[in-house]
């Protein structure tokens, strides 16, 4: 009888499926203290029935290649980075904005620019590929100075693969100013190795807004799956959002790995903020001044956000959520 009742309750058990089955979603981030509500989402995922895989890049343009092959599902970048993939046939779409700001212009301390037009004849130097590469050409040109990466120029460029870089040439005065994110420009500060000289935000893009992608097979294909990871990333951002300490101990304990000091987290999310949304056109002008720089060399650039922009499963999770428009 015991043994019937063992046979019976295996084939239950196998008919039914394992009870705690999770959808894998894998996940391309970047680490910045404004991309933290990002990883948490791999915190609360189980709750939606989600085992969200992460994995950390140097760079939002090093996602994109792994997105292309589908090894990555969605991603956290900035909108430069998801503008370039479209432009070069990877397809996606901007599900959401997750964060805005982040980017600050630093001079090395001896210095003494007041303003960028005062770094005329200086070495300048930003991670390729990256927000900050943007934000900083549009200042060059809103301040009337050229760049080249020769001499020659009101300003010769150099470029860096990674954003610690950036500090070190700083530090070392290799180069006299650089576009840095955060907390990087807010740890570079504190150090005393460089001081504020402009937070980008007064040129076309306004302030950068950080784009939520998704591959559009996930979205077509697994569409309950795209609306599981949508509420995931509202019920994340809006607990990041409503508990500042939570999220200020998970970025340092779990992201930083006790390598971001409390102040250091409170002076870059000054500069910083999570979000939800993404202003209409924000990715098409981000297109737009790109193809003008000859930035993300993109064969077919994006002719406008109701190509690729799709709002709508970010609109149902914060209905149902009850999260407002931040």
């Amino acid at each position: 009888m015991l043994k019937r009742f063992a046979v019976l309750a295996a084939a239950i058990a196998a008919w039914a499926g394992p009870a705690t089955a999770q959808d894998v979603v894998r996940l391309g981030n970047l680490k910045f203290a404004h991309y933290g509500a990002i990883s948490y989402m791999k915190e609360i995922a189980p709750k939606y029935g989600l085992r969200i895989d992460e994995k950390v890049f140097a760079k939002g343009a090093d996602i994109y290649p792994a997105m292309a092959v589908d090894q990555i599902d969605i991603s956290a970048s900035g909108a430069d980075g998801a503008v370039a993939a479209r432009g070069n046939g990877v397809k996606l779409y901007v599900v959401a904005g997750f964060a805005n700001g982040g980017v600050r212009i630093l001079g090395r301390p001896d210095l003494g620019a007041k303003t960028l037009a005062d770094i005329k004849g200086k070495k300048v130097a930003v991670v390729r590929g990256g927000t900050q590469d943007l934000m900083l050409l549009a200042e060059l040109e809103k301040n009337g100075l050229t760049w080249s990466e020769r001499p020659g120029k009101d300003v010769q460029l150099t470029y860096f693969n990674n954003y610690a870089d950036l500090n070190q040439a700083l530090a070392q005065k290799y180069v006299d100013v650089i576009c840095q994110s955060e907390p990087q420009s807010t740890q570079a500060i504190s150090a005393g190795w460089g001081y504020e000289i402009v937070k980008p935000y007064d040129t076309p893009v306004g302030i950068p807004y950080r784009p939520l992608v998704m591959t559009e097979k996930m979205y077509t294909e697994r569409p309950d799956v795209a609306a599981r990871v949508l509420k995931v990333f509202v019920e994340a951002t809006k607990t990041f959002t409503e508990k500042p300490d939570l999220a200020e101990k998970y970025v340092r304990e779990q992201v930083f790995k006790g390598q971001l000091t409390s102040q250091d987290y409170k002076d870059a999310m000054a500069n910083a903020a999570f979000t939800y949304d993404i202003p209409a056109n924000h990715m098409q002008i981000t297109a737009d001044l790109m193809h003008k720089y000859g930035l993300g060399k993109m064969v077919n650039p994006p002719k406008s956000d109701a190509e690729w922009v799709k709002l709508d499963l970010l609109e149902k999770a914060k209905a149902e959520l009850g999260a407002k428009t931040n």
